[in-house]
């Protein structure tokens, strides 16, 4: 009886045909067929994978997720503390638990939406949308490294974010608001409000940054609070953040009083005994007590960064103008939180292109009947505009 035969590569063993092969990184592999032709038909697949760069391992799709999802965070560099420290809480506490054990291979649209629609229950929109992020990093991330085809993550509806009220002071209700605070940290509220800063921009602002007599306010660092510790970073949020601004004169003034009385500091802004300003101790002990006795509840300080573009939008700036106060990275920000607040800006814009036009063609229209009106050419002849 003649041997069959068969193609380079495959071979018959034990009533099934063996499909041997090497990876892209040059490493011998096998895979089992129980048909000539399957094999067959895998083995031209791989090559036509290599020969387009396509190809993948089966092997690596059955890497355990929390196995690749702690390796892909762990090799996360450049995260400012803040945000290791969120993503980390979001990734051990909501990513992994929800997959652990499962192959990257086998994750589905299906398997994320469910996950999207059951952490949606229990977590507001924004922290779910922050660890689908996560998510769907990791996934790319397993995509680019060649563990996966494609990325489960696609498709997935997300739990929409309701827009939250902004809330504007007016210049008196800011100065009540101020007047409510102790005396050693109204000078912040005027701060917050007529600067514009972030809060962890207020609260690490060094005095070396802050120069009076040219009336300019360096923002080049930022108080980050990470697991009940507080320290400096000399960084801001983005590069946009990092920016110099002019302080009002009347500021100028009310910052030089609070630095003659603040206790010894390298920064601008301490507690009343000189330390170092914490977010949450601030609120509790200062502002919701002065909040309430301004009667201005229910407010969050970064409503005075609110009120800030709202001053600015009234006084006429231009977005650009609110974008580089404010550190926006895009101008889609800025609009995208304060369009609202420029409602005069289209009249202003239909304004200039009847003044363009008026002065082109300002003496054909003199000549003309207050009532005519401007024909424009019209394709079809006879046919009404």
């Amino acid at each position: 009886m003649t041997e069959k035969k068969l193609p380079p590569g495959i071979r018959e063993h034990h009533g099934s045909y063996q499909v041997r092969f090497y990876g892209p990184d040059g490493k011998r592999r096998s895979r089992a067929f129980d048909r000539l032709s399957d094999a067959k038909r895998f083995m031209q697949d791989v090559a036509v994978d290599k020969r387009r760069g396509d190809y993948i391992d089966p092997r690596l799709a059955r890497t355990q997720f929390d196995e690749w999802a702690r390796k892909y965070f762990a090799g996360k560099l450049n995260l400012r503390a803040s945000t290791r420290a969120t993503d980390a809480s979001f990734l051990s506490n909501h990513v992994i638990p929800a997959f652990e054990g499962v192959p990257l291979g086998r994750l589905t649209p299906l398997d994320v939406q469910a996950w999207v629609g059951e952490l949606s229950e229990r977590l507001g929109p924004k922290s779910v949308r922050e660890c689908y992020r996560l998510m769907r990093a990791i996934m790319v991330a397993a995509v680019e490294s060649r563990m996966i085809p494609e990325s489960p993550c696609r498709g997935v509806t997300l739990p929409r974010i309701p827009r939250q009220e902004q809330r504007f002071l007016s210049p008196a209700e800011v100065r009540r608001l101020a007047e409510e605070m102790p005396y050693s940290l109204s000078a912040i509220a005027y701060a917050a409000a007529y600067l514009g800063c972030r809060w962890g921009e207020l609260a690490g602002l060094k005095r070396e940054h802050l120069n009076l007599l040219r009336r300019r306010a360096h923002i080049v660092g930022a108080l980050e609070e990470v697991g009940g510790r507080l320290r400096y970073v000399p960084e801001t949020k983005s590069r946009a953040s990092y920016r110099t601004l002019l302080i009002p004169p009347f500021l100028v003034e009310v910052l030089a009083e609070h630095l003659s009385s603040a206790p010894p500091s390298e920064f601008v802004f301490t507690t009343p005994k000189g330390r170092l300003l914490s977010r949450s101790s601030f609120r509790e002990n200062y502002w919701l007590p002065a909040v309430a006795r301004a009667e201005l509840s229910p407010l969050r300080f970064h409503d005075l960064r609110h009120t800030h573009a709202a001053l600015l939008i009234a006084g006429g700036a231009h977005p650009k103008a609110v974008q580089a106060r404010l550190g926006h990275a895009s101008i889609t920000t800025t609009l995208n939180t304060y369009g609202h607040l420029f409602p005069s800006l289209d009249e202003q814009l239909t304004e200039e292109l009847e003044r363009v036009f008026r002065e082109a063609n300002g003496d054909q229209m003199g000549t003309r009947d207050q009532e005519t009106v401007i024909e424009l050419p019209n394709r079809e002849a006879g046919k009404a505009l």
